[in-house]
């Protein structure tokens, strides 16, 4: 086969290529008339691609975009950079307009002259919807924080305040129980504080040594003679804060259903010879196959005395990390919770 004909083909499958792609693209030649534009970008622009073709770059666009891109395209050319990247307002030959995101290169000869440049173009409103809908429920969740650990904290300071003033002047059993629910208003209002916070992005993923984190956990927890078997020593990038709460929640679980002389294990999730994740196992009795689906709805508990937001939780750092949950059985019997798509770094 000839020179002409391998490089035909080879076009074709690169335009091939270019045509299935859903952002626009476009090359641009040195004087600013458009070259070559792929049917996404049309479509875009409302126009067919016959029109666009030879025109100039910079009459589909508003003045401040093409000042934008100049600035950008004067920054490429002085090796400031080695793309551009400019966001805009995207203009349609209807007068609409969206938001984009556009990245650009210069092709160059030899000497290093400018022949093209080849743009790629991405349509990025249900990306800045989903960006407005986060926003939109950060704020929520500072309201909801607010008012969980100020005006139901506040009263419940007064009670126990005016529960200590009665014991001076009294004995009686119904003020244990008065104590009791305050404890208990104490843990709900604590974790409601923290499942608001863990909805939230997380602040900062560093490298953390899982075994020695673990072990740090576990000694800031009421394990009540249980002990903990840890069979892993990777590292993981995760939020310390975030983690701890994840960690120290499943321990707690574990406690409160194994009981006396639970066993806790955490190790490695392998698959395809690599490390995907981690998992936390007890060998307690175990979560009943038809309720695994519900353990980590808020609310749910079997635990007498259990918040049932301590699962919740945990989903929710898992999520904030990009891990995925899951619950089954461990080995020995009780409960297995795995998490996978873990960043692991070693």
């Amino acid at each position: 086969m000839t020179d002409g004909p391998r490089r035909d083909r080879t076009l074709r499958r690169y335009e091939t290529i270019v045509e299935s792609l859903d952002d626009a693209v476009y090359a641009v030649r040195p004087d600013g008339t458009i070259a070559y534009v792929n049917e996404r970008y049309a479509e875009m622009k409302g126009v067919a691609r016959e029109e666009l073709i030879g025109t100039n770059i910079y009459d589909w666009v508003t003045e401040e975009t093409a000042e934008k891109a100049r600035r950008v395209r004067k920054e490429v050319a002085e090796g400031t950079r080695d793309a551009g990247a400019v966001e805009y307002e995207f203009l349609t030959a209807d007068g609409d307009r969206f938001p984009v995101e556009m990245r650009f290169a210069r092709v160059t000869d030899g000497a290093g002259e400018e022949l093209d440049r080849v743009g790629v173009i991405r349509d990025v409103r249900d990306q800045r919807h989903r960006e407005e809908a986060l926003r939109r429920k950060n704020e929520r969740l500072d309201e909801f924080a607010s008012i969980v650990s100020h005006d139901l904290r506040n009263p419940l300071n007064v009670a126990v305040g005016r529960l200590e003033l009665a014991r001076e002047e009294c004995d009686s059993a119904h003020l244990d129980e008065v104590a009791r629910a305050h404890d208990r208003m104490e843990a709900l209002i604590a974790d409601l504080l923290t499942l608001a916070r863990t909805g939230k992005d997380l602040e900062a993923a560093e490298p953390v040594d899982l075994a020695e984190f673990v072990r740090e956990c576990w000694a800031g927890v009421e394990t009540d003679g249980a002990t903990v078997h840890v069979e892993t020593d990777r590292t993981i990038r995760a939020d310390r804060s975030r983690l701890k709460q994840l960690v120290e929640n499943l321990v707690r679980n574990a406690v409160d259903h194994a009981g006396d002389g639970a066993t806790v294990t955490i190790g490695d999730i392998d698959a395809d010879g690599l490390v995907r994740g981690f998992f936390v196992a007890d060998d307690g009795p175990g979560i009943p196959a038809a309720d695994r689906e519900r353990v980590f709805e808020a609310g749910y508990s079997t635990a007498a005395g259990g918040t049932g937001f301590g699962l919740s939780i945990v989903e929710s750092v898992a999520e904030a990390h990009g891990w995925e949950a899951r619950v089954t059985d461990a080995s020995g019997g009780g409960a297995r919770f795995e998490f996978t798509g873990v960043d692991v770094i070693e």
